[in-house]
C-alpha cells in the first residue's frame, strides 16, 4: 500500500482541515481498478486487494472575526452572518471599547469589525490602542457616518477598511476577505473622499526618506492596489517577506495601515 499526495479539490465543510482519501483499489489478480472517495479507510486486504491511497490534507484555516459594537441586535446579526460562513468564524465580541480592550488580544483575530460610535472610549481610540498590541491584524471599521473627519481619524488610527452598517451581507463578507488579503475595502462612495483627500495640498512626509529603495518600490505597489500576494509575485518574493516589509515601512512612517501609509505616499507624489 503506497500513500502520496494529491489535491483533492474542494470540500463541502471549509471551516477546519480534514483529510479527503482517494483510493484507488486494484484487484490481486486480472479485473478493473475501482476508484472511490472515502473518509474511513477499508481494510482492502481482507477482500483480496491491494491499494494506492492518495491522502491530501486540505488546510483551510477560517478566518478570524472579532466584533465590537454596543448594538446588541447588530452584533447578534454579525455573529450569525459569520456563523454561516465558510470561511470566517466569529471569535469574540464586546458591546464597548473597554470589553474589547482588556480581552480581545487575548484571542487574536485576523479582522475585527469595529463600530465607530462607541459609548465613552470610541471606536477610533479603541482601533488604536488595539494596533498597538495586534499589528498584524486587521480593522474595518463599521458606521452610520460617512462623514471626512471620522474616515481619515479611523484610517489613521490604524484601520484598513471602512464601511457603512447600511452594506449588505455578501458586501461586507467580501471586505472581510479583502483585507485579510492585503487590500482596504471601502464603499464607493468613502472611497471616492479619499481620493479628493489626494488632490488637495501636499502635506511634506520627511519620514519618505528613511525608507530603502526596496520599501519604496513595495510602498508604490500597494499604493497602486496591489495584495500582497501580488506585491511577492511582482517582485520575486515570498508574502512573508512582503510583509515583514511593510511592517519596517508602517515603523518608519509612524502609521499603523496600509491606507495610512499610502496617504503619506500619495500626499509626497502629488
Amino acid at each position: 500500500m503506497r500513500l502520496r499526495t494529491t489535491n483533492a479539490g474542494p470540500i463541502a465543510n471549509r471551516r477546519y482541515s480534514r483529510l479527503q482519501i482517494c483510493v484507488t483499489a486494484i484487484p490481486a489478480a486480472g479485473g478493473h481498478p475501482r476508484r472511490s472517495h472515502l473518509h474511513a479507510m477499508p481494510d482492502l486486504r481482507q477482500i483480496g486487494y491491494t491499494a494506492e491511497v492518495n491522502v491530501a490534507a486540505v488546510d483551510v484555516m477560517p478566518i478570524r472575526v472579532a466584533i465590537v459594537d454596543d448594538d446588541e441586535g447588530i452584533r447578534a446579526s454579525l455573529v450569525n452572518m459569520l456563523g454561516r460562513s465558510a470561511d470566517c468564524r466569529p471569535v469574540c465580541n464586546y458591546a464597548d471599547a473597554e470589553s474589547a480592550l482588556a480581552d480581545l488580544p487575548s484571542h487574536k483575530p485576523d479582522v475585527v469589525l469595529m463600530d465607530i460610535n462607541l459609548p465613552h472610549i470610541d471606536g477610533i481610540e479603541c482601533v488604536r490602542r488595539l494596533k498597538e498590541q495586534l499589528p498584524s491584524t486587521q480593522f474595518v471599521m463599521l458606521t452610520v457616518y460617512g462623514d471626512s473627519d471620522r474616515l481619515f481619524r479611523s484610517l489613521m488610527a490604524g484601520a484598513s477598511g471602512y464601511l457603512l452598517k447600511r452594506a449588505p451581507s455578501t458586501g461586507l463578507l467580501a471586505a472581510i476577505r479583502e483585507v485579510r488579503a492585503g487590500g482596504s475595502p471601502m464603499t464607493p462612495q468613502i472611497a471616492r473622499r479619499v481620493v479628493q483627500h489626494f488632490r488637495r495640498v501636499p502635506e511634506v512626509a520627511p519620514e519618505l526618506e528613511k525608507l530603502t529603495p526596496r520599501e519604496k518600490e513595495i510602498l508604490a505597489q500597494l499604493a497602486q492596489g496591489f495584495l500582497y500576494k501580488e506585491i511577492g509575485d511582482n517582485l520575486g518574493i515570498s508574502m512573508d517577506t512582503v510583509r515583514t516589509y511593510i511592517r519596517k515601512i508602517y515603523d518608519k512612517l509612524q502609521v499603523h495601515s496600509r491606507t495610512a501609509a499610502m496617504i503619506k505616499y500619495l500626499h509626497q507624489q502629488a
